[in-house]
């Protein structure tokens, strides 16, 4: 059953890595993106925290936040 919240949660994040993100240029300053960032922390940690953490991440995404590999925990 919670597989099912997983996927449903995760559709948004899809629509915007196929259709929205090839429209702009790349500007992520992590690896993996943000996107596919939060896509891994639901799957791992669940809807709620793994929502939580995919959040915490685009918050750092700015110039005044970090780079580089930032894998999910």
């Amino acid at each position: 059953m919670s597989t099912i919240f997983k996927k449903i949660a995760i559709l948004p994040v899809l629509f915007y890595q196929y259709f929205i993100s090839p429209l702009l240029p790349p500007m992520c300053r992590y690896t993996p993106t943000c996107s596919q960032y939060t896509k891994e922390a639901i799957l791992k940690h669940g809807v709620f925290k793994g929502g939580w953490l995919g959040i915490k991440r685009i918050a750092r995404c700015n110039p005044l936040g970090g780079h580089g590999h930032d894998p999910v925990p």
